[in-house]
């Protein structure tokens, strides 16, 4: 059997997948363009919670648990007891996103796809853009759970009841947003799919969590209500995550305003255009599972929900890969030849796909790459308090407390501080005069030393007493 897996041609394409991924994502991490929201935040997190240490994120300020509530993400700390690395988060994002193609290929077979059209079906997955614009974003719990829920929409097809529990637990504890997701997920197995326990297991489930998360978990240990909130109540108004939600249905006008607008259609035009080969209005039913992740994303003031660079559609894609299976398992579909379908896919990549930035936009800051490097190096790995910007953040997150450059509570930050690395030349967001304000003040606190300088980068260090 092992011999027969080596030689399958899917562990071939997803082991070629996975090292491709991780050597991107790790470049942009080494080219210092990876950041601290939220490849920082999740390192510390994983390290403390190998350390036996309270995972308390010093960037937010409270506890893991109060961010997304991603229990899952407690897994993590198994890879850092061995050996601590930021690496483990690249490289396991990179292996659940290229793994996501085998529950695929399940799926399609199990419809009664050819080997030929399911092995397609894997190359679509691979070849969406989303699989490697999400993994060029630093790390996000929820990758881990997109081949996961792929796999249980097998499992509930399959009949295979604890393993779909299983399955459904674990994607909820990747982040509190997909709780939506399973709701919306149980509510189609029951009632389209007739298959009532596993709908009403993910149904509930999903409804329980949702409840649990945003009215007692994260602002128990945050708060404050869902970070997220902000998002909708520019939009919507509102002061709670429930009042928001009210607000859907008291302001008619402005949800139905947002739907029918030029960034819509936009957005939903990234998300079908990939799969018009192979949708067919009468196999779209899965669709019904996404309506609240997309119609939280339309309503949304960020646009980043709105593109195919970051993770908030992710939940999307498994149930656009299963309505394209159902529809070529009934003989639907323009493009039903595996070549043509590759062919597409990759055009789609090549248009969507955001690997230009490797010689348009992480290239901006190599000037300054060999002083970064230097000032590093000079910072103990994993002790004192260090502040520093979100781009030098995660190479020093192995610690209880680091923080970014902020002049707010400026006193409050920097009273302690043992470490400050700052880079004047490519500042934040390119933004000087902050920087500049930031330097100065620095300059006056009679404790702190410049260690350190070279092409615009300083390290600043508390002197010995």
């Amino acid at each position: 059997m092992i011999k027969t897996i080596r030689s399958h041609f899917l562990t071939k394409w997803i082991g070629i997948m996975a090292i491709l991924l991780f050597f991107a994502s790790s470049l942009r991490h080494w080219m210092l363009q990876s950041t601290g929201f939220d490849l920082g935040i999740y390192d510390q997190v994983a390290y403390l919670l190998s350390r036996g240490m309270e995972p308390i994120s010093s960037y937010l300020g409270f506890h893991h648990m109060g961010n997304h509530t991603a229990y899952s993400f407690y897994v993590m700390a198994i890879p850092y007891w061995i050996y601590p690395s930021v690496y483990w988060l690249l490289g396991i994002q990179a292996v659940c996103l290229a793994l996501g193609a085998f529950p695929t290929w399940l799926l399609a077979r199990q419809a009664g796809l050819s080997a030929a059209l399911s092995s397609a079906m894997a190359a679509v997955y691979l070849l969406h853009p989303l699989v490697f614009n999400v993994n060029m974003f630093d790390f996000h719990p929820e990758v881990m759970g997109l081949p996961v829920l792929l796999l249980a929409l097998w499992l509930a097809r399959n009949d295979q009841k604890f393993w779909f529990c299983v399955a459904v637990l674990f994607v909820l504890g990747c982040k509190d947003a997909l709780s939506v997701t399973i709701a919306a997920m149980g509510f189609w197995l029951l009632v389209f799919e007739k298959r009532r326990f596993y709908g009403a297991f993910a149904l509930i489930c999903g409804v329980v969590w949702f409840f649990l998360a945003t009215q007692w978990i994260i602002p128990a240990l945050s708060g404050n209500e869902a970070a997220a909130l902000g998002r909708y109540q520019e939009v919507l108004g509102g002061d709670s995550v429930l009042e928001v939600a009210l607000n859907l249905f008291r302001k008619p006008g402005i949800v139905l305003g947002k739907i029918f607008s030029a960034d819509t259609f936009q957005y939903l035009a990234l998300l079908f255009v990939p799969f018009i080969w192979g949708l067919s209005p009468r196999y779209m039913v899965p669709l019904v599972s996404v309506i609240p992740v997309v119609l939280l994303n339309i309503l949304s003031k960020n646009d980043g929900q709105r593109d195919l660079v970051h993770q908030y559609s992710l939940p999307v894609l498994p149930f656009l890969l299963l309505s394209v299976i159902d529809s070529l398992a009934h003989g639907r579909g323009l493009i039903r030849q595996r070549r043509w379908i590759i062919l597409w896919m990759l055009v789609i990549f090549l248009v969507l796909g955001k690997y230009s930035r490797y010689w348009q936009g992480y290239t901006s800051h190599l000037s300054t790459w060999h002083a970064s490097r230097e000032a590093l190096a000079l910072i103990p790995p994993n002790e004192g308090k260090v502040i520093t910007d979100n781009y030098h953040a995660p190479h020093l997150s192995h610690r209880r407390d680091i923080n970014l450059l902020r002049l707010r509570k400026f006193k409050e930050d920097y009273m302690d501080v043992d470490y400050v690395l700052i880079n004047m030349t490519h500042p934040w967001n390119e933004d000087h005069e902050k920087a500049n304000t930031i330097f100065n003040r620095l300059n006056r606190l009679k404790f702190l030393e410049v260690t350190y300088e070279r092409d615009g980068v300083y390290l600043f260090t508390r002197k010995q007493s």
